[in-house]
């Protein structure tokens, strides 16, 4: 029908700007790259030789606050509320990677689920239904709900909330989401700061895509693709 063509084409496009956005600054034509530095915010990375977002004021009705220093990772300047001058900006965004690395699993879990992928002996416990919220009833009733909490829970209180301790003294040095697992180097040298920033960005999207996927479940009964 003319609606799902539309949908389609609407997916294909915001698929399009999402990979636009980070993509390196060479696979875009310089005609885009003018355009955007005369009319787009300034995207500096953290600690590339300048502090990300330093001076940026994402949407300029609302005053950049003093209390945003420019030295976290995706400051934007957008603090319509003021939180950063009552709340301990490092908490706030250890928090905020941590709930985009969990929406990105999410995310992608839905749509491995929603296209039909099923790891083997899965279907067996779970049946073949792909609806979200009948797969999670049935994960807490068989258990396996409890055993992600279980072991995410020892996680956190193993590494996380030491990790985040070490974070909130003053002299540590610790970047909030940082702990230390590298094990292929992705990281090393002057591609830290542009993975950072990937990262947040997407987690941020992951989260916004994972509570739109799930209030549009709840109001129609069908999955993201129907």
């Amino acid at each position: 029908s003319k609606m799902k063509t539309m949908l389609r084409a609407l997916l294909v496009l915001a698929c399009a700007a999402s990979a636009a956005a980070f993509a390196p600054s060479a696979a875009l034509p310089s005609t885009t790259l003018r355009r955007a530095a005369s009319h787009g915010p300034s995207m500096q990375l953290y600690k590339s030789g300048s502090l990300q977002g330093k001076g940026v004021n994402i949407i300029p009705i609302f005053e950049r606050p003093d209390s945003l220093t420019g030295d976290l990772v995706g400051d934007q300047g957008f603090d319509p509320f003021r939180f950063s001058s009552w709340v301990n900006m490092k908490y706030c965004q250890e928090a905020e990677i941590k709930h985009g690395r969990i929406a990105m699993l999410a995310f992608a879990g839905i749509m491995v689920e929603s296209i039909g992928i099923k790891a083997p002996g899965v279907e067996k416990v779970f049946g073949s239904t792909k609806d979200i919220f009948e797969i999670h009833n049935i994960a807490v009733e068989k258990g396996s709900m409890g055993q992600i909490l279980l072991w995410c829970g020892l996680f956190e209180m193993v590494a996380g909330w030491p990790a985040m301790m070490e974070t909130l003294n003053g002299d540590s040095s610790r970047i909030p989401g940082d702990f230390g697992f590298d094990p292929l180097g992705l990281g090393k040298g002057d591609k830290l700061a542009r993975k950072q920033l990937v990262e947040i960005k997407n987690g941020r999207l992951a989260m916004l895509a994972v509570s739109g996927i799930v209030h549009h479940t709840l109001i129609t009964g069908k999955g993201p693709l129907g």
